[in-house]
């Protein structure tokens, strides 16, 4: 037997993922864009309706408040969708509701100046104000960081091989909202997760008139097929004697959205009062909006390569940064109960269906507007059951995570140096955030304890986010240890012409800001 050629045993690393139908600037047709936008809308609706759901009740609000917040939520999230796409990065990315807020949100609902309001609605309107004044004090630090190019000259200690545990941590990290939610209720969630691979998958060959529609809507199809058999279920009395857990989580009828949406409401600043500031609640935040930049930044960069455009340059990514601080001041003035980053699934979903269309991208914010302010329309979609987003968030989380991997490719993996830090960062950053989680549900609160509660709410917030362990490890180990002689190792000689807009050519055609906007804001 010949002894086969290097070539034929390994693949050439690819500065552009190969295989989508459609990467950044290019653009199915109208109707194919607006049904894709379509869904890429249902699937933001599921981190816009858990988070609400989850802290609304806490704070003493009714499902009325609720539904409020969720289309106020989805309202900003289409609005900071559009101003990201036209004017920061201008990648593909869906700007959504982030779970990195929630340590110092649920801080600021404990505030012992909070709990004893005997109102529960009074209660529900001054921890609102207060989240929203300290969401706009921290939103400074990311306008800061990005506008004035410090986080892009931070960006130049990365490398690839820093980069692939803080992207890989960005899909991986988020293990607790894919199959522990989907076990809440496996008779929907187990024959989701099962569909949606099928038809996205193993199905993905069959056309109609030239279009992959099962591969291209495996989400709508499999989505709508289930839901319609979720309230099969629930009409049928299927649920009638069960806990109210597996009510809740199965039924499609208890999420109380139809019922209590108006039928047109239009989002305001400041419809919940003016907001009230707090020194340590607007600190505590601080440590969110940092967590927000780091897994935006890994986000980003997925997103660059399931849209099969360069990796962003430091200044677009800087600039990308400086829109999203813009967009956490606008949670804060609409009062969304939550800060924005980079929606996680609606990257994996540009890979799922091999369409990295940014016109995509921006018909989903259309929608989102949209529908925020039809209330009983939105409240209908937004009333799928969880265990039917978690089902897919398990393959869509995964495809971010090994688009995190392949960044590998660029580096040498016989390098015991490469390895080490691979492996130690990948490690803690699963570890160290467990570590936090699992002291936190048995002590109700986190290990950080003192009696300075915006210091502990900075650091448990920090070491609660898997991409953020991993970038402080990775990143240092990587610009510490043999860094002098190992660049070609790391992937630097690769990585160096996507350091400036300049730097590669294609840079132009992926990043130019729109309406000669330029001449006036020149890249670097």
């Amino acid at each position: 037997m010949a002894t086969p050629k290097p070539e034929e045993i390994s693949h050439p690393p690819m500065d552009q993922l190969q295989g989508l139908e459609y990467c950044i600037d290019s653009n199915p047709s109208w109707v194919e864009s607006i049904v894709l936008g379509f869904q890429h809308y249902i699937l933001a609706l599921g981190t816009a309706v858990m988070i609400p759901s989850f802290l609304v009740p806490l704070m003493g609000g009714t499902d009325d408040d609720k539904v409020r917040v969720v289309q106020t939520l989805l309202f900003v999230e289409g609005v900071n969708t559009l101003l990201q796409t036209l004017f920061g990065t201008r990648l593909p990315t869906v700007i959504g509701g982030s779970y990195a807020f929630m340590v110092p949100i649920i801080s600021i609902i404990h505030d012992s100046s909070l709990t004893t309001i005997e109102d529960p609605h009074l209660r529900f309107l001054n921890t609102m104000k207060a989240v929203q004044g300290a969401m706009i004090v921290a939103s400074s630090i990311q306008i800061i960081l990005g506008f004035s190019q410090l986080w892009g000259i931070c960006s130049r200690f990365f490398s690839p091989l820093g980069m692939v545990p803080v992207i890989a941590l960005a899909g991986f990290g988020l293990f607790d909202r894919g199959f522990p939610v989907v076990g809440h209720c496996v008779e929907i969630g187990i024959p989701m997760l099962i569909l949606f691979v099928a038809f996205s998958q193993y199905l993905k060959n069959f056309h109609t008139r030239e279009l992959p529609i099962l591969e291209r809507f495996a989400l709508l199809i499999s989505t709508t097929v289930i839901w319609a058999y979720a309230h099969l279920l629930t009409a049928s009395g299927a649920y009638k004697h069960r806990p109210d857990l597996t009510q809740h989580n199965c039924r499609t009828d208890r999420a109380n959205l139809i019922s209590s949406a108006p039928w047109i409401k239009i989002p305001y600043p400041l419809e919940w009062g003016a907001p009230t500031f707090d020194a340590g609640h607007a600190f505590g935040m601080m440590a969110a909006v940092l967590v927000s930049l780091i897994e935006s930044t890994g986000a980003y960069k997925a997103a660059s390569r399931l849209a099969s455009a360069t990796p962003p340059p430091a200044h677009v990514l800087s600039r990308g940064i400086g829109w999203q601080g813009i967009g956490i001041l606008l949670n804060g003035l609409f009062g969304t109960l939550t800060g924005s980053s980079v929606s996680v699934e609606n990257v994996g979903l540009l890979g799922s269906t091999r369409v990295g269309s940014r016109r995509v991208i921006q018909i989903s914010a259309g929608f989102m507007i949209f529908f925020s302010m039809l209330g009983k329309f939105g409240a209908l979609f937004a009333s799928i059951p969880f265990p039917i987003f978690a089902a897919v968030y398990c393959v869509l989380f995964g495809l971010v995570a090994s688009v995190g991997l392949s960044f590998l490719q660029f580096t040498n993996m016989n390098s015991m140096r490469n390895l080490f830090i691979t492996g130690v960062a990948l490690f803690l950053g699963f570890s160290v955030p467990e570590y936090f989680r699992e002291y936190s549900s048995k002590a109700l609160h986190g290990p950080t304890h003192t009696r300075a509660g915006w210091f502990d709410d900075f650091l448990n917030t920090i070491f609660f986010s898997s991409p953020t362990v991993a970038l402080i490890v990775a990143v240092f180990l990587d610009n510490t240890l043999d860094y002098k002689d190992s660049a070609k190792d790391r992937g630097m000689p690769w990585w160096a012409k996507f350091r400036t807009f300049n730097g590669d050519g294609r840079n132009e055609e992926f990043y130019t800001l729109p309406f000669n906007l330029n001449r006036f804001f020149p890249p670097r």
